[in-house]
């Protein structure tokens, strides 16, 4: 259960209570605990264990899982209340500060510190506050607020006295001057004979009153007004019957089970548009019948939309969904439904967070696009990885674990070819359609020539006149949102640069602003250089904001649409869009990589990847791998209900071994290459990696610190340790920042080395200059 504990004299937090024991501490004076918070427990034994799982795997503190896992309307807040105290007198000698806040308590039942802060127009009201109390002028006290509100939906009913089966005769009468009163009453009775509780909002619409009318019958005494607490999130609706499986669907299902009888974990390796969430309904549907409850892991919340009309059409009422968009008190009520067990929360579909849910019947746990890196949390702490935490949750349970993809990350593909986990095949697309035909333009020698049309090669520019002559959708992936990612003087080469981080400021045309993708700093595009007064200022590289213009410009008759993290920032910024181009309003949809997973859309023949190089020159050992899955998974947005798509690559390296798989959709060899590559330089999954991050604003004791860190890690794993070095943005919000990487061998245990590394950690931490310096250690970083 939780509780308010009190710390230092004002503040009041939440807790959690871990255990109940009769040992006293010996080194300091218990508080009593301030309040119990709750009836009843609100989080289970098993999740408890899962919680110091992921605790104790990736060295936090049992406290920071418990933060990330709580919806935040349970962490309550406290406010000091400041009260008059009656039998004060008021001729007593006060200083002019404190017989102010003392003349306003006059006019107050009772201030909170804000308030007495902007009544004294200064920050310092301590000194004030403690002569008012010492004096007895005042009382305290702590109120804690529980920010979760139950939605209250108004009902209107009959009052007693008109129950009569000649009631409605006798309203009549009652009303018979008052013309929209007497319509209120007949569209009331109109209502009551669907017999369902009538909602005031219902009644005010069908009878087209304002609600003036209704409260006016209310004060009549012949309404009566009552509340009932409804969900916030539903699903209810029309049921359908699971779709008929192909003769490979079928196979794969069979072998599915099969696999379940011998592993926890199976690796589903599907190819896009092969008919995967059909499925993963039919054995929900199974599990289901069982009694027992299913997680269903997305990475992209944009995912959650589309999946959520497939699903609702299959389970209806027994959804529940929870990630980041939903509010505050929408989260507490998912939480709530399925602690109760309740049969509306079986299914839950969610992000990674929703893996920390209090679950008592775990059935089976599906990661759908298991290679997603938005599976991984880098900050705050805990810095888990859903898909491997999601593994361990399902053993605790003796639930089954299904990992799907098209594009399987590495770890697991190796994990089902060591036997460690089951695996099954589906590399037909449903429907016999064959998958899309992969094209690389050159655009080296187009550049040259100055052939190119903006960011676009004649040959796009055909494929997307030919797509939208025969009225279908294209779809564009640029993965870098904004206007364009360098703003250059042509005179000396300046450009603007981020003030707290070493990044230059991204262009937003449309806001005719620069911005700074890692801490928000904005400002107005400058008319002149800052540093020569040159008022020719141009841009380099292009991201999806500058394909938008050029498109409406190319084709002004068609409509085209946007969706990066700036078109999707409300809370149904995704729907909209995503519905939009599904009913076919959108005829070109540009995108980041929100857009390459999993989204299904039928009318869509052409998908074009407008810059590949970019992500395949990227400074780290999983770019290809992150490269070829990106670009097969937005590939197969293409031709996915009859007739074969067409994928347009333009590269200036069209010679390139990860765009000629990409061309073959050839995932076994790219396997093949990148397990040789990482077993020479020595990478998961053959070696684990941590990694370890100091920041600090002070860039040579930042540096100091990395170097006395360095050179007492390389005292215990030798040779292993890479670094310091600095990463591609070396300084983020002020902070400089420094890495360093420890390999650990295969044959080594890990739970030693994090042992060894808390050591060297606490040593650290006890030197005088270094305890300011920011210390992370992310497990399985990469």
């Amino acid at each position: 259960m939780r509780v308010a504990v009190s710390f230092g004299k004002k503040k009041i937090y939440t807790a959690l209570v871990l255990r109940i024991h009769k040992q006293a501490p010996t080194l300091y004076e218990a508080k009593d605990i301030y309040q119990i918070l709750d009836d009843k427990p609100i989080v289970t034994e098993q999740q408890l264990n899962h919680w110091k799982w992921v605790a104790s795997y990736y060295t936090c503190s049992l406290g920071e899982v418990y933060r990330a896992a709580l919806p935040s309307a349970f962490l309550l807040e406290s406010e000091t209340i400041f009260s008059k105290n009656a039998s004060f007198d008021s001729d007593s000698t006060l200083s002019d500060d404190a017989f102010v806040v003392f003349e306003a308590l006059q006019y107050h039942t009772h201030l909170v510190i804000n308030q007495v802060v902007d009544i004294l127009g200064r920050k310092n009201i301590l000194p004030v506050m403690h002569e008012l109390l010492e004096k007895g002028a005042i009382t305290v006290k702590e109120e804690i607020y529980e920010t979760y509100k139950p939605k209250l939906v108004k009902y209107i009913r009959l009052s007693n006295g008109f129950d009569s089966d000649n009631a409605l005769q006798e309203l009549l009468e009652l009303v018979s001057r008052a013309k929209k009163q007497r319509e209120v009453i007949l569209y009331y009775f109109q209502l009551l004979s669907e017999k369902k509780p009538i909602k005031v909002k219902d009644l005010e619409s069908k009878s087209g009153v304002s609600s003036a009318v209704i409260k006016a019958l209310v004060a009549k005494e012949i309404f009566e007004f009552y509340y009932i607490q409804t969900d916030r999130v539903n699903f209810e609706g029309e049921l359908q019957e699971l779709k008929v499986f192909n003769e490979f669907q079928e196979k794969a299902y069979t072998e599915i089970k099969k696999s379940f009888e011998k592993n926890v974990v199976t690796l589903l390796h599907g190819v896009t548009g092969s008919g995967k969430t059909e499925l993963y309904v039919a054995l929900i549907k199974e599990m289901l019948l069982q009694q027992k409850q299913v997680l269903f892991l997305l990475p992209e919340i944009a995912l959650t939309t589309q999946l959520i009309n497939r699903l609702k059409s299959y389970f209806g009422g027994q959804i529940m969904v929870f990630h980041s968009r939903y509010s505050m008190n929408e989260r507490v009520e998912v939480w709530n439904n399925i602690l109760e067990k309740k049969s509306k929360a079986q299914v839950i579909l969610g992000a990674r967070s929703s893996l920390f849910l209090p679950f008592s019947d775990l059935g089976l746990i599906i990661i759908d696009e298991e290679h997603e890196s938005s599976y991984k949390q880098f900050d705050p702490a805990p810095r888990y990885n859903a898909r491997d935490a999601a593994i361990v949750l399902g053993h605790q349970h003796n639930a089954k674990v299904l990992l799907g993809s098209a594009t399987p990350s590495i770890e697991s593909y190796f994990n089902a070819s060591q036997e460690k986990y089951g695996f099954v095949p589906l590399l037909r697309r449903h429907g016999n359609v064959q998958l899309p035909k992969v094209e690389l333009i050159d655009i080296k020698e187009q550049h040259r020539k100055k052939q190119m049309d903006g960011n676009f090669s004649k040959r796009l520019l055909k494929m997307i006149t030919e797509a939208l002559q025969e009225k279908e959708q294209v779809i564009l992936f640029q993965n870098r949102r904004g206007y364009s990612p360098i703003v250059e003087c042509t005179k000396c080469g300046v450009s603007p640069q981020c003030p707290n981080c070493d990044v230059s400021l991204t262009y937003h045309k449309m806001r005719k602003e620069l911005k700074c993708h890692y801490c928000h700093y904005q400002r107005a595009m400058p008319r002149s250089c800052d540093a020569c007064g040159s008022t020719t200022l141009d841009t380099k590289g292009f991201g999806t904001e500058q394909i938008e213009i050029e498109l409406k410009k190319l084709f002004p008759e068609f409509s085209i649409g946007r969706m990066d993290l700036d078109t999707t920032r409300g809370k149904y910024g995704y729907q909209k869009i995503i519905a939009a181009f599904e009913a076919k309003e959108i005829d070109i949809l540009v995108g980041t990589q929100m857009l390459s997973k999993g989204l299904d859309f039928d009318n869509v023949s052409l998908v074009g990847i407008l810059n590949a190089d970019s992500m395949l020159n990227f400074p780290d050992f999983r770019a290809h791998e992150r490269a070829f899955q990106l670009m097969v998974q937005v590939s197969g947005r293409a031709g996915r209900a009859k007739k074969q798509g067409r994928v347009a690559i333009q590269t200036f390296n069209p010679y390139h071994q990860i765009l000629q798989q990409v061309s073959t959709n050839n995932y076994a060899e790219m396997y093949k290459e990148q397990l040789n590559e990482r077993w020479q330089f020595h990478y998961p999954p053959y070696y684990r990696l941590i990694r370890i991050t100091l920041k600090h604003k002070d860039y040579a004791r930042v540096a100091l610190g990395a170097n006395w860190l360095a050179k007492a890690l390389q005292q215990v794993f030798g040779q292993h340790v890479l670094g310091p070095t600095e990463p591609s943005v070396s300084r983020i919000r002020n902070q400089y920042i420094k890495n360093l990487v420890v390999k650990i061998t295969p044959k080594q245990s890990l739970q030693k080395s994090k042992n060894e590394l808390q050591k060297i950690k606490n040593s650290f931490e006890s030197i005088k200059e270094f305890r300011s310096i920011r210390l992370i250690i992310d497990i399985d970083a990469y």
